[in-house]
């Protein structure tokens, strides 16, 4: 035998009975539910991801085998998209997530040394401050060139932060998060 028939011959053996899958775990449950809830359309990827970031607190990687089957997308493309806007987070970050400018015109009014200060009072950019509360990230323009350099909190937007100003919007949102 040769050819197709011999591959056959050789790989078509039955295949041995296995129990049903078990049900997935609680956070992919959640993503099948969210993407359920949006008519499973992949038009609806980035209100999905929103969902489920506001649900769970970030857009686990276990989510995207599962977004990706609902949707009838590839994996990388769901993977694409999480990756490419930086509003999402794929690994858990702290309540409160601190995104400095330093982009130019912040950088001209100083936002390098509120970096250091930053960096140096809550947490490395990317990471998060050892009690939960914060995680400092990098952003290249806040849309508030004007009143440089800026902050944003969550949704709140700052002007015209310094290391003391910061540490005053920091120390705020600590007492509020005990």
């Amino acid at each position: 035998m040769r050819g197709y028939s011999a591959f056959m011959a050789k790989n078509n053996k039955p295949q041995p009975v296995t129990a049903p899958a078990a049900p997935p775990p609680a956070i992919e449950a959640r993503a099948i539910a969210i993407c359920a809830a949006h008519g499973n359309k992949a038009s609806e990827l980035l209100e999905i991801m929103h969902d489920i970031q506001h649900e769970i607190g970030h857009v686990p990687e276990s989510t995207l085998p599962v977004i990706a089957n609902a949707l009838n997308l590839s994996r990388a493309e769901v993977y694409g998209v999480v990756t490419f806007y930086h509003d999402f987070h794929r690994h858990p970050v702290g309540k409160h997530v601190i995104k400095i400018c330093r982009a130019e015109a912040c950088q001209a009014m100083g936002t390098n040394d509120l970096c250091k200060h930053a960096q140096n009072t809550v947490a490395k950019f990317g990471d998060t401050s050892a009690d939960g509360k914060f995680t400092l990230e990098a952003a290249y323009c806040l849309g508030n060139c004007a009143l440089s350099p800026a902050i944003m909190v969550g949704e709140t937007l700052y002007g015209k932060v310094d290391a003391n100003r910061f540490d005053e919007i920091v120390g705020k949102l600590a007492k509020e998060t005990a």
